[in-house]
């Protein structure tokens, strides 16, 4: 969701900066030849212009580097999560392989254990020594 909301804002600044700037350029010429009402000359309206125009693009070079970081963290956290869900189908593959295969041995030694009490002594289990 954060992620989400940083990737709007990214996307809203980009815009507004684009529209900063052909506002900023609009006004620029249409009053460059005019004297400003605060005292401003033509040269510095056209510096004042120039300095937006240039924080304007590192905005614009700062937005895009953001919007590739975020775009590189949504695909990190995609790997990790295939890789996660690959891991866990494999250990819980692994987890009923083994359930399975203790079911069978155990239902092998229940067998051999009721024809041992039955008499077949072929299928008893060899007597343990005891420790000393």
């Amino acid at each position: 969701m954060t992620r989400n909301l940083m990737a709007a804002t990214a996307a809203l600044a980009l815009l507004a900066s684009g529209q900063a700037v052909a506002f900023q350029t609009q006004t620029d010429t249409t009053t460059a030849s005019k004297p400003a009402k605060d005292g401003t000359t033509p040269e510095e309206r056209s510096n004042t212009a120039r300095l937006n125009a240039e924080q304007a693009a590192r905005a614009k070079a700062d937005n895009t580097t953001y919007a590739q970081e975020v775009s590189a963290a949504q695909q990190q956290v995609a790997h990790d999560q295939t890789v996660f869900t690959e891991e866990t189908a494999t250990y819980e593959a692994e987890k009923a392989r083994v359930a399975a295969m203790s079911a069978e041995e155990r239902m092998k030694w229940e067998a051999d254990a009721a024809a041992c009490k039955a008499g077949d002594t072929t299928r008893c289990a060899a007597p343990t020594t005891p420790p000393r």
